[in-house]
């Protein structure tokens, strides 16, 4: 079975996303699909590399930028005492100040700031993880220990604020709150954790309540997640043992699906292709699951197993052109799957790591390009190597048309440096940030 993107898909798709064609105002961009679509991109990479537009240091974290109305915002933690030891086997305690920095997009000035007190208790302890979402004006940020704040992106103004673990009982993860907000209409979706609260909708006008649902012993870090099966919206919450889909307005149960990745790790969004549904996790954990016209399980297609399938970590994995694509968290190599069986079409380090063996978590987010009612097997890679790559992604093979650093990779793990943050395009640049700095790129085919 082969399953092919259409030129009248991808029309329609643009068609739904020329109003913020240039904007990239949350995670994974304007339809979280990460799908890049705007034109007159260069064509690769030359050898002398891309023209830097700006450089702006800023703190640490792993959250990405989001970027709309000629804004880049970003937050960051000024740490003021203690140390991130990086070991995931065991908290840091580390005091400081979480900051929500809003930046011009042309040349990078600081427009404005937002800084609270927060003193972090969790494992990989070196900043925010939730990338902001921006809607209508306002932004949506989520810090690593549950502070939930709703500003003006004019000004940083603050509209409304909550903390998770107070307003909802909710609790720390582990590894610290990383649910990138998910707005829908009126409603602003968060993972709070809180007993019969693990997931609330609230007005994202006013931060008032308007349903909550789900309880878990663990909550995980999946971002909430809208598919559409025939018309109908779900609302996907992937925690800790199970995959559930919610009414996105009632935030009643219509099914749930056991699947428990290792050690509580429920990171990847969900991926919806026509009405199939891949869920992958550490630990080999991964369910191709068949959706009926209703948009119900029908049948579980294949399951994670050795040498076969994608178990994605810190990067979710893209549908495209009749594959899978994504970074494995267990071996570390980019891979590309077949969506019918799981069976591997081809592996590599050299997308990832840069390396030739396996490494724990190497990662690389990936962002197809498609523009408007073309299409294209052109992809951009992050890798943690701080490198921008530029490469043909087919079931055949891959081939790296261009590649450059723009970032060093300024954290540790696994005796290796690596950056591990989400990056944006818009208005022909790409937008990423390590520990020390966010770097706007010019992508532009015309210098």
């Amino acid at each position: 079975m082969r399953f092919q993107t259409t030129l009248v898909a991808n029309l329609v798709l643009g068609a739904l996303g020329t109003a913020k064609a240039d904007d990239w105002p949350q995670w994974l961009g304007p339809n979280r699909d990460g799908v890049y679509r705007e034109a007159g991109i260069v064509e690769s990479i030359p050898d002398e590399g891309l023209p830097i537009c700006w450089r702006v240091s800023i703190g640490k974290g792993y959250s990405g930028p989001a970027v709309a109305q000629d804004k880049v915002v970003v937050t960051d933690y000024v740490v003021e005492s203690g140390t991130s030891t990086n070991n995931p086997g065991g908290k840091d305690e580390i005091s400081g100040r979480e900051r929500i920095l809003c930046l011009d997009v042309s040349t990078g000035e600081m427009l404005w700031k937002h800084e609270y007190p927060c003193s972090y208790n969790m494992s990989f302890a070196n900043g925010p993880r939730a990338t902001p979402t921006i809607q209508d004006g306002l932004v949506y940020v989520l810090g690593a220990e549950g502070n939930l704040t709703c500003l003006s992106l004019a000004d940083g103004q603050v509209v409304w604020s909550k903390q998770l673990n107070i307003d909802f009982d909710g609790e720390t993860p582990f590894w610290g709150h990383a649910a990138h907000p998910l707005v829908r209409g009126d409603l602003l979706y968060v993972l709070t954790g809180g007993m019969d609260h693990l997931v609330v909708a609230l007005d994202r006008n006013t931060g008032e309540e308007i349903w909550h649902a789900l309880s878990s012993e663990e909550m995980g870090y999946c971002p909430p997640t809208i598919i559409s099966v025939d018309g109908r919206e779900q609302l996907l919450i992937w925690h800790a043992t199970s995959l559930n889909s919610l009414d996105p307005d009632t935030g009643s149960l219509n099914w749930t699906y056991p699947l428990a990745p290792r050690y509580g790790m429920a990171i990847a969004a969900p991926r919806l292709f026509g009405r199939l549904l891949y869920v992958c996790g550490i630990g080999e954990t991964a369910a191709m699951i068949e959706l009926d016209a209703s948009g119900q399980p029908a049948r579980t297609l294949w399951t994670g197993k050795p040498k076969m399938g994608l178990y994605a970590g810190n990067g979710t994995p893209l549908f495209a052109d009749g594959m899978i694509l994504g970074a494995d968290c267990g071996v570390g190599f980019f891979a590309a799957i077949d969506p019918a069986d799981g069976r591997q079409f081809w592996t590599t380090f050299e997308l990832t790591t840069g390396g030739d063996r396996r490494a724990s978590h190497g990662t690389a987010f990936v962002v197809s390009h498609q523009p408007y009612g073309q299409l294209t097997n052109r992809f951009f890679l992050f890798a943690e190597t701080g490198e921008l790559i530029d490469a043909e992604l087919t079931r055949e093979s891959y081939k790296v048309r261009g590649r450059m650093r723009i970032l060093e990779p300024t954290g540790t793990w696994d005796n290796r440096n690596i950056v591990w943050s989400h990056p944006a395009f818009s208005q022909q640049k790409i937008f990423a940030r390590n520990d020390q700095e966010i770097v706007c790129v010019d992508l532009s085919a015309t210098k």
